[in-house]
């Protein structure tokens, strides 16, 4: 998940594949550039209702959000939760679609903004961006940085080069073993935790390799750098959906977690948004979302305003 990445768990290069056995990578490795050739159709074409506009919850959005819209910061390269479409440059996916709703509920534009994922909190903190929609994983060290509208549950799991003698399964599973992973995710974080485990234990640490976007783990698990991919589990399993049958998914979710929207702290935005959020799942809207991009098994029954429990 990213934490502070998508806990947590965010604009990115695309990673450029050159010949051979990765060129059936291109629907996943391209995905932060040259949109995830490799989503279907029927996931980018549905169509989502407007959600009509509140003017209760309109009244009580910030000045400065009615003048300059929704800024969203999310990092396009976490298919399918964020990520660039085919024609190279409009952002899809379930936060993407989600941030336009809560903008149609809230009354104000919504300007989708591609932002490498460990630099979003600092630039929400700035003011450069007012809204984070980029599977931040909701922390009780983040609510000390920004404020979270919790609305997602997610897991953590991995994928293999397809035929893998090495299926690993849990954090345990880790030990004396490479694994690739995104700079600030929650990833990142448990993988290297483990590995202190591992040596406290006698056994051999994790070397943990980490890159600054996905699309470049991912290529780090098929070119043989990495032996596993670790990442949120349903990023993972769309990862392996995409891949042409490069990859395969090793063990089952684990770690099960929450994920939130950002939003800076004294802007007075977090209740808006979290009344927007309760409207889109009241009038279903929310849920056809997720249904979408084939993710509902997250769904909760109602957000949370700052939730985290660790």
């Amino acid at each position: 998940m990213k934490q502070g990445t998508r806990t947590g768990r965010i604009g990115r290069v695309a990673a450029q594949v050159a010949t051979g056995a990765m060129a059936a990578l291109v629907a996943v490795a391209v995905s932060g550039g040259a949109g995830v050739a490799g989503a279907s159709s029927s996931s980018t074409s549905s169509t989502i209702p407007t959600a009509p506009e509140s003017t209760s919850i309109n009244a009580s959005v910030p000045s400065s959000v009615k003048s300059s819209g929704l800024q969203v910061a999310m990092d396009a390269t976490y298919a399918p939760d964020e990520f660039v479409a085919s024609d190279g440059s409009t952002i899809v996916g379930m936060d993407a679609d989600l941030s336009q709703a809560l903008g149609q509920v809230l009354g104000v534009p919504v300007h989708l903004n591609n932002a490498t994922f460990d630099t979003i909190i600092p630039s929400l903190q700035s003011g450069k961006y007012n809204f984070g929609a980029s599977s931040f994983t909701d922390t009780k060290a983040r609510e000390k940085q920004v404020d979270f509208v919790d609305y997602f549950s997610a897991g953590e799991g991995y994928y293999v080069k397809a035929g893998s003698s090495w299926k690993p399964n849990g954090l345990a599973a880790l030990c004396g073993h490479s694994v690739a992973v995104e700079s600030g995710t929650t990833e990142q974080t448990d993988a290297q935790t483990q590995s202190a485990k591992c040596k406290k234990n006698g056994k051999k640490s994790v070397n943990v390799e980490s890159f600054s976007d996905q699309n470049q783990a991912n290529l780090a698990v098929s070119s043989g750098r990495a032996q596993a991919g670790f990442a949120d589990s349903q990023v993972a399993a769309y990862i392996v959906s995409q891949s042409n049958g490069q990859f395969a998914n090793s063990g089952t979710a684990f770690a099960l977690s929450t994920y939130g929207l950002a939003i800076p702290k004294g802007l007075g935005l977090t209740k808006p948004v979290d009344n927007a959020l309760t409207t889109l799942i009241h009038d279903g809207i929310y849920l056809k979302i997720l249904k979408k991009w084939g993710v509902q098994q997250g769904a909760v029954s109602h957000p949370t305003i700052n939730g985290a429990k660790s």
